[in-house]
C-alpha cells in the first residue's frame, strides 16, 4: 500500500512528507493506522549520527494508532483495537526472559538498523529500499508496520494524542524512579533536565511520595512545570558564581540519594555525579555525549554509583497500562505538557523542542 511518512533523505536533513510503499504485514505483523506520534530528541539525534548509507530512513517511536490489519500468527491483538506503540524486544534470549526488555539481546537489529531481521526493508520507493523498523514500528508516516511485543492495547475511549509519549518519553521518565531507583519517602532526588523525560520521572517521585525532589534546569517554563508537579526548581544561572553542587546539597540535606540526568552535557553529569550523598545513584538517560568524565577520587570515596537505562528498564506492555492507570487515578498528570502540531508542522516543531517553546511535541495527522 501507499502511504506518507515524514523522510529524511540524508543525515542532517530536515523531515520532508514523501509517499512511499509499505508492504503488507506478514503473519507476525500488524499493520497501525497512526493517530500521533511524540517527537522525541532520539528521533532528531539518530538522523545525524547514522551514517549515509542507512538513508533514506523513516524515524518515529511513539506511535498511537488503530490496527487496520493483523498477521494470522498474532495473538491478543484484534483490527480496531487502539494501541501504543513502543521499544521491540525477542521476548525470548536471557535478557528477555529476565525482564529486561530494553536490553534484549537483539536490540540494535529490532529497532535501529532499519531493516527486519531477514534483512529486508518494510518500506520502498521506486523499487529501492527505504530503511525504516524504527523501534520496529517507524510512526511519522500515516502508517506502520508494528508487532505483538511493542504494541500495547489501550481503551478506545482514551485520547490517543495524549498517549503518545508513553511509548518512550514519560516511560523512560518514570520507569527509571519506579523500576530502577524505587525511592522511598525518607528518599531524595535530583532531576537534571526538566524536559519531558525529566518531568516524568518528577512525577512519579512524586506519586511515591518522595520527600525532597529537586530540578535542575535553565529554562523558566520548565522550572515552572516541575514545581507545578511537586519539585523544588533551581536554574544554576541564577547562583550569581556559586556551586551548584554545593546548593544541591544544602537542598536535599548533604547530597542526593538519586539523580537522573536527562541533558547528556558532561560538565552537568560530573556536578550530578558530585551533588549525589555518599552511596548514592545517578542514572544517566542523556543522548548525545560520546563520554563522561567523572571526579575518580570522589567516585571512589563516596562509593557512588554511575548508571544508564533504557525506557527506564520497562518492559511497555506492563509499564504503559502501569502509567495510563496512574494517570487516569490523578497520580500521573502530565496532559498539559503536550503541544499538538499538524505533521506538516514536523520540522517547526524540531525548533520549537531544540528552543525550549515546547516539553513534549506531538504530531498529529
Amino acid at each position: 500500500m501507499q502511504t506518507t511518512v515524514a523522510l529524511v533523505e540524508s543525515p542532517g536533513q530536515e523531515f520532508t512528507l514523501s509517499e512511499v510503499e509499505l508492504d503488507d504485514p506478514r503473519p507476525d505483523e500488524v499493520l497501525v493506522r497512526i493517530v500521533a506520534t511524540g517527537l522525541c530528541h532520539t528521533d532528531v539525534t539518530m538522523r545525524s549520527m547514522l551514517p549515509a548509507e542507512m538513508f533514506p530512513n523513516v524515524f518515529g517511536h511513539e506511535g498511537t494508532g488503530v490496527v487496520e490489519r493483523v498477521g494470522a500468527e498474532v495473538s491478543g491483538i484484534e483490527v480496531g483495537d487502539h494501541v501504543v506503540l513502543s521499544l521491540r524486544s525477542c521476548r525470548t534470549c536471557a535478557a528477555c526472559r529476565a525482564g529486561h526488555v530494553g536490553h534484549c539481546e537483539q536490540t540494535l537489529v529490532l529497532n535501529y538498523l532499519g531493516y527486519r531481521p531477514d534483512g529486508s526493508t518494510t518500506h520502498h520507493r521506486a523499487g529501492q529500499p527505504v530503511l525504516g523498523s524504527f523501534f520496529g514500528q517507524s510512526s511519522f508516516a500515516r502508517h506502520a508496520i508494528a508487532h505483538p511485543d511493542n504494541c500495547v492495547v489501550v481503551d478506545p475511549s482514551l485520547d490517543l494524542t495524549l498517549l503518545a509519549p508513553y511509548g518512550c518519553a514519560f516511560q523512560t521518565g518514570a520507569g527509571t524512579v519506579l523500576n530502577v531507583l524505587r525511592p522511598g519517602p525518607g528518599d531524595s532526588l535530583v532531576v537534571h533536565g526538566a524536559g519531558a523525560v525529566g518531568l516524568a520521572a518528577i512525577a512519579a517521585a512524586v506519586a511515591e511520595g518522595v520527600d525532597t525532589v529537586v530540578a535542575v534546569d535553565l529554562l523558566p517554563s520548565r522550572l515552572e512545570a516541575a514545581a507545578a508537579l511537586g519539585a523544588t526548581p533551581l536554574d544554576p544561572s541564577t547562583l550569581q558564581g556559586a556551586s551548584v553542587v554545593d546548593r544541591l546539597r544544602e537542598l536535599t540535606g548533604g547530597g542526593a540519594t538519586y539523580a537522573i540526568d536527562t541533558t547528556a552535557a558532561p560538565s552537568v553529569v560530573r556536578e550530578a555525579m558530585q551533588a549525589l550523598a555518599p552511596r548514592g545513584t545517578l542514572v544517566a538517560l542523556g543522548l548525545g555525549a560520546e563520554e563522561y568524565a567523572v571526579d575518580a577520587v570522589d567516585l571512589l570515596q563516596g562509593g557512588k554509583t554511575l548508571t544508564s537505562s533504557v525506557e527506564g528498564d520497562s518492559d511497555p506492555l506492563e509499564m504503559v497500562p502501569r502509567l495510563v492507570a496512574m494517570r487516569e487515578a490523578g497520580r500521573f498528570d502530565l496532559d498539559h505538557l503536550v503541544t499538538t502540531y499538524p505533521f506538516a508542522d514536523i520540522n517547526r516543531a524540531v525548533e520549537d523542542l531544540h528552543a525550549g517553546r515546547v516539553v513534549k511535541a506531538v504530531l498529529v495527522w
